[in-house]
């Protein structure tokens, strides 16, 4: 069922340069969407962050005939809205500080229950790209691992990525640096009216938006948000696919790189991220497996019924009594160990199946 502020959150993301951090500051000071318009200038300036410029945007009425005439689009060709108050926005992309407050698909549902990978890198992409593409995620079919691959729908590794998912009947997300009105490359629209039919095509832009520069990188931090990792096939030593690796990076999330050859153009972006310690290697499947902990075996394993806890596990898990998802800095501070010593701790809980790490490294006692 839409959400029925859902006019109002349009005008609010309608208004130029707000962007999703300051709507979020300005709908939690105005206690609900239902009050933003109601705050009067006064109310509007008090707010840090806020001056003259954006607070006259805010109190302009033109941002609703936007958001009418978007509605309209909507209604018309079906869009999917979700916004980040909703039950269905999805968990991973949540973490994210700067994810968007609202945004549309078309095409299957986002769902919290499965594994997402994004696949990025070069549009010049080489053969050599294009079948690791092919061989990685036939082999994520093959181990059994119900994953979602995510990419840009670009030239070169993106739209390799998503031809790869489906051969595999893998379901596949296209995030776009543009409205749902159009198509770039509109060479790429046949692949992307197959994917609506086991994925999704997914933009935080208005209609009538077009892709520029700055849009591709704003919508390089959906593809790192919603992944559980971020693979970067092939890059050069600038572009994209470094900037999603660096956001996913940014919000706690692992990052792979595959290696090349020594002074291939398309493998220096790789190479370094790999030298510098921002990405792990990546040669095949079981690299993923290893480092995300994704067993290919699904069969339940037998929890043993007494666990032998150390005093200083004991008084951890002491932060967990409420059942509460907790962030590493969160377990220090309310622990009062160090980091060093927390991390130790976390990861022998979470060996002896006491304590679980998910996506955004946030933990939870099982």
């Amino acid at each position: 069922m839409p959400n029925p502020n859902i006019r109002d959150y349009l005008a609010l993301m309608a208004i130029p340069r707000i962007g999703s951090i300051n709507s979020r500051k300005l709908i939690a000071y105005a206690q609900g969407i239902e009050n933003v318009f109601k705050l009067s200038r006064k109310d509007l300036l008090k707010i840090p962050g806020f001056g003259n410029q954006i607070v006259e945007q805010i109190l302009s009425n033109k941002h609703f005939q936007l958001a009418d005439k978007e509605l309209e689009f909507i209604e018309k060709y079906k869009i999917k809205v979700t916004i980040f108050f909703d039950d269905d926005y999805p968990y991973r992309l949540k973490q994210s500080d700067d994810c968007p407050l609202l945004y549309f698909s078309r095409g299957q549902a986002i769902s919290d229950n499965r594994k997402y990978l994004s696949v990025v890198g070069t549009r010049n992409a080489t053969q050599r790209g294009i079948d690791f593409c092919n061989k990685l995620i036939s082999e994520l079919k093959q181990s059994g691992h119900d994953v979602v691959i995510v990419s840009g729908l670009a030239f070169g590794i993106d739209i390799a990525a998503h031809k790869a998912a489906l051969k595999e009947n893998l379901p596949t997300i296209g995030i776009l640096a543009h409205g749902l009105d159009q198509l770039y490359p509109a060479k790429h629209r046949d692949v992307a009216t197959q994917m609506l039919e086991q994925g999704a095509v997914v933009s935080e832009f208005f209609s009538g938006m077009f892709p520029d520069k700055n849009n591709f990188i704003r919508r390089n931090r959906i593809i790192a948000g919603l992944s559980d990792a971020t693979i970067v096939v092939e890059s050069g030593t600038t572009g994209g696919s470094l900037i999603t690796a660096n956001l996913a990076n940014s919000y706690s999330r692992d990052v792979f790189a595959v290696p090349g050859r020594l002074g291939d153009k398309y493998s220096l972006g790789c190479n370094k991220l790999i030298k510098t310690n921002r990405a792990a290697l990546l040669e095949s499947v079981a690299d993923i497996e290893y480092l995300l902990g994704w067993n290919r075996n699904t069969e339940p394993k037998q929890k043993e019924l007494f666990v032998n806890l150390t005093k200083e596990e004991e008084q951890l898990l002491t932060v967990f009594e409420n059942g509460e998802e907790l962030n590493i800095d969160t377990i220090c501070r309310e622990s009062e160990f160090t980091m060093a010593k927390v991390s130790a701790l976390l990861l022998n809980l979470e060996f002896s199946g006491v304590i679980k790490c998910l996506p955004g490294k946030i933990f939870v006692k099982i």
